[in-house]
């Protein structure tokens, strides 16, 4: 059966352009790009990622290995970017800058490294002029000193000329397979306001998202030892050469006794009462639950477990579960690969707003 989709004008007009003209396509640069799960959704909706920027070399190695021809730039994100001329051809900046540290009314500490990474973010775009950026942070920063954060940031793009927008996002509504919130501003220099939402995907669950990778670790690169069982996994097939870094983690049987305890979907709460104090934070020997999307995926990875094994997900799985597909493969140590997975912006959400960010902007 022939399913045929129904383009706009306008997406028909962009499609053409860009087909006869490769140099149209718009190009983007990714500061503190980390692994690269923003820009890997902004290519996959067909943007040119022409550079990264990040302070980790494991994390530059990934986006180089990921990227097609897009450079990776080790460098310190609290300076400028150097030979700026070399990126005035790019119309949209992305990034997940450290918001946090500037000081509000004399309030922070001025000193805080997270103010000199801000205010990179701001120079960068004061000395490119993109005519679009995404910066994407923590849902909290919105409410943090009554929301005077939130605005002095707003405040702050406004004076370089931006049209600002923002939304606090759950990554499972696009169809990513982890509750994760997070919140994205996008400005405009065209005084055109972008306004990008959700499409209210079906959620997906941990048994659709990563129910064919088995127990044990596999050598890297080795084939499926299952049929995939759901259509995500076959998504995240799609154009790989087997499974990469999938590596158990080994704990002690004493950890994997208490593990065995929990229920799917489960916490500390159904342990015995002995037990129930033997880590002492509130997400303590939390199981995912194999009906419904994971937790969010954080950088430690020492407090969720499988839903259906006794340890902690692997790499890969961490990387399904934020909808990075199998042929996009991690570069560094084991405990790097795992923060690099938890630091990302889930490719399939960072793809649905960037093709509403091309299907609304007019100059792109």
């Amino acid at each position: 059966m022939w399913i045929i989709k129904i383009l706009s004008p306008k997406t028909i007009d962009k499609t053409i352009r860009k087909l006869l003209n490769q140099n149209m396509i718009p190009k983007v640069i990714d500061l503190f790009c980390g692994a690269g799960g923003l820009s890997k959704g902004f290519e996959d909706a067909g943007f040119d990622i022409i550079a990264g920027f990040d302070t980790c070399k494991d994390s530059i190695q990934t986006f180089i290995n990921n990227h097609n021809d897009a450079k990776g730039v080790i460098t310190d994100l609290s300076k400028p970017i150097l030979n700026i001329e070399d990126y005035k051809n790019v119309e949209v900046v992305i990034g997940g800058p450290p918001c946090q540290g500037f000081s509000i009314s004399g309030k922070r500490n001025p000193d805080d490294e997270r103010n000199s990474l801000y205010k990179a973010y701001l120079h960068t775009l004061e000395a490119i002029q993109p005519k679009y950026f995404v910066m994407e942070n923590v849902p909290n920063l919105v409410s943090m000193d009554q929301g005077k954060i939130k605005d002095q940031i707003i405040d702050d793009l406004s004076k370089l000329g931006y049209t600002i927008t923002y939304k606090i996002f759950n990554a499972k509504d696009f169809g990513v397979p982890q509750s994760r919130r997070r919140v994205i501003f996008i400005g405009s220099l065209n005084g055109h306001e972008i306004n990008v939402g959700a499409p209210d995907e079906r959620e997906i669950s941990c048994f659709e998202a990563i129910s064919d990778l088995p127990e044990e670790s596999l050598t890297y690169g080795s084939g499926y030892p299952e049929r995939a069982f759901s259509t995500y996994q076959e998504r995240m097939r799609l154009n790989s050469q087997g499974i990469f870094n999938h590596e158990i983690t080994n704990h002690s049987e004493k950890t994997k006794s208490i593990i065995s305890l929990v229920p799917d979907g489960k916490n500390y709460k159904s342990l015995p009462d002995e037990l129930k104090d033997t880590r002492k934070v509130n997400i303590a020997w939390t199981r995912f639950n194999s009906k419904k999307p994971s937790n969010t995926i954080d950088t430690g990875h020492r407090h969720h477990f499988h839903y259906k094994w006794n340890r902690v997900p692997t790499v890969r799985e961490s990387a399904r579960l934020q909808s990075f597909p199998d042929n996009f493969i991690f570069s560094g140590s084991k405990t790097s690969q795992y923060r690099q997975v938890g630091n990302a912006v889930p490719p399939i959400m960072a793809k649905v707003i960037a093709e509403q960010i091309l299907d609304q902007a007019d100059d792109l």
